[in-house]
């Protein structure tokens, strides 16, 4: 657990499952929620957050959670996947993370780059060589967000949605 003077940062259990579930929803919407249509929406929200889902992956621990508090209040979390290889992905033992996600409440609080920071160090911790992640190419925020941070674009991947649907997303990855 990491706390500094209005923050603090746990490792998601079991029973945060149901609030993983809504934070996902509520921290995804703003920014994807526009990226097709409501149908197409609905349906990666309730195959991806659903309680069930996160019960699921709260359990294996090949998935590392950790929740952002503000002020005693949830404000967001991380997704990372230790030892996770990408094509676009040269260092061995690089991190994958797959979500950072922040409610708009706390946007431009910093909140984002203490994430962050906490997850470059416990990839470092497990002798990570690198962190690497996909980001949507429309989400300009978040894609000036990881360069500030240091990542660089090194390839494109297409996130799928749906069947029928992708999304064009950058690959960025951060060397240590």
């Amino acid at each position: 657990m990491l706390s500094l003077l209005k923050t603090t940062i746990t490792k998601a259990t079991q029973e945060d499952a149901a609030m993983l579930s809504k934070l996902s929803t509520a921290a995804f919407l703003p920014a994807h929620g526009h990226s097709a249509p409501k149908e197409i929406i609905d349906a990666y929200i309730a195959a991806n957050f659903s309680e069930e889902n996160f019960k699921a992956e709260l359990s294996n621990p090949k998935f590392q959670y950790h929740l952002l508090y503000y002020e005693g209040t949830i404000a967001g979390f991380s997704k990372i996947i230790f030892n996770t290889e990408h094509a676009h992905i040269k260092a061995k033992n690089s991190t994958k993370m797959e979500r950072l996600y922040l409610l708009e409440a706390f946007y431009n609080l910093g909140l984002g780059k203490e994430l962050m920071d906490f997850n470059i160090a416990l990839a470092k911790q497990h002798q990570q060589t690198g962190i690497w992640l996909f980001v949507w190419v429309e989400n300009t925020k978040a894609i000036a967000f990881y360069k500030k941070t240091g990542f660089k674009n090194v390839g494109t991947h297409d996130f799928i949605l749906s069947p029928t649907k992708t999304n064009p997303n950058h690959v960025l990855s951060l060397e240590f």
